[in-house]
């Protein structure tokens, strides 16, 4: 599942290839069409620290204007992968290739062509969101008159212009992000890593800054690949690979995930989740399980078992009940048993 073709060499790096290529292709017939090039890709990548294994064996690839998420809760190797794609970590084994040719991610000439917006905070809060990015086009090399459109443009872009020269500790934590993201579009990236973009951003911010990144993925055809544990985020994405305990489980467009779960899928929340999910499968003779403090039933018709189960318990043992289609959360749980939620221990 998680092998990747040795992706072909391009003429020419960079995103101009990529969008000649596009017009090769689209003038080709169905025998002539040669296989696309990736923008990125990773090919059985392995890291190890002392005697614990963080990544073994992972491949994936991103396409020109594609976004792509690694998804995996805290310990699955979502942020090895983003420091070994920055460059701020040296791969055990594996390869990387960067428009179709072989790259070093620690190579300056690699890094040029990313835009990396990192899990922590990095703005300088006491500066406005204007001078962060002024200081951000300097540490790029950006010269003023260069850097001076590109600064009012990354702000329109982001919806930032109306508050530039307000400091940054008045904004919210999703306006931060926004700033954050326009810092590093000054150079022109071919490919975004953004590592964990929802922590600590309210879902209406989250909203907005994902609206902004699948706006430039298609005017700029710019790569996003980006880390997350939070299944509404990683619906966003185009593709995705789930990774867990360091390896890859599955791949995928989110609704071909989605598919591996046929029906329904029933929570039930009380005060004895094991006790719960004990008598259902004792009563009525299905499969549950306890994932994040509920217990959990997949079904084909959910709305004819809810009240089945409600029968099962005097009043006041459940504390709630409800159906839903099955989410990406759902999927990682069907593959590994357990949920976003759980963390790995360090």
């Amino acid at each position: 599942m998680n092998a990747t073709p040795t992706p072909q060499v391009s003429s020419a790096p960079g995103r101009a290839s990529g969008l000649a290529g596009a017009a090769i292709l689209a003038g080709a017939g169905p025998a002539a069409m040669p296989a696309p090039v990736p923008r990125l890709a990773a090919v059985g990548l392995g890291k190890t620290f002392g005697a614990r294994v963080a990544l073994r064996d992972v491949s994936f690839s991103v396409a020109p204007g594609e976004i792509f998420g690694l998804l995996g809760p805290n310990g699955a190797g979502k942020t090895t992968a983003f420091r070994l794609l920055s460059g701020l970590l040296p791969a055990d084994s594996g390869t990387f290739t960067l428009d179709g040719r072989p790259v070093d991610p620690r190579q300056p000439a690699y890094r040029a062509r990313l835009g990396v917006v990192f899990q922590e905070p990095s703005l300088d809060l006491k500066l406005t969101a204007r001078e962060n990015l002024a200081l951000g086009a300097a540490l790029y090399g950006l010269s003023r008159r260069t850097a001076a459109p590109r600064i009012a443009e990354a702000l329109s872009l982001m919806q930032l212009g109306a508050r530039a020269d307000e400091a940054c500790q008045r904004f919210s934590g999703g306006m931060r992000r926004r700033v954050e993201i326009a810092r590093v579009l000054l150079h022109d990236p071919d490919v975004l890593l953004l590592d964990e973009p929802g922590r600590g951003v309210d879902p209406e911010s989250l909203r907005r800054v994902w609206d902004r990144i699948e706006s430039l993925c298609r005017a700029r055809q710019m790569s996003v690949i980006v880390t997350t544990h939070l299944p509404e985020e990683a619906e966003r994405c185009q593709r995705l690979t789930i990774l867990n305990a360091g390896a890859v489980v599955a791949s995928g467009r989110p609704d071909e995930l989605r598919a591996r779960i046929a029906g329904d899928v029933v929570r039930v929340a009380g005060a004895d989740p094991e006790e719960i999910a004990r008598t259902i499968t004792a009563r009525l003779g299905l499969p549950a399980r306890v994932v994040d403090g509920s217990a959990i039933v997949e079904t084909a018709r959910g709305h004819e078992l809810v009240p089945r189960i409600v029968e099962l318990f005097p009043a006041g043992r459940l504390a709630s009940l409800a159906t839903a289609r099955p989410t990406l959360a759902d999927v990682f749980m069907q593959i590994t048993g357990r949920g976003l939620s759980a963390e790995d221990a360090p």
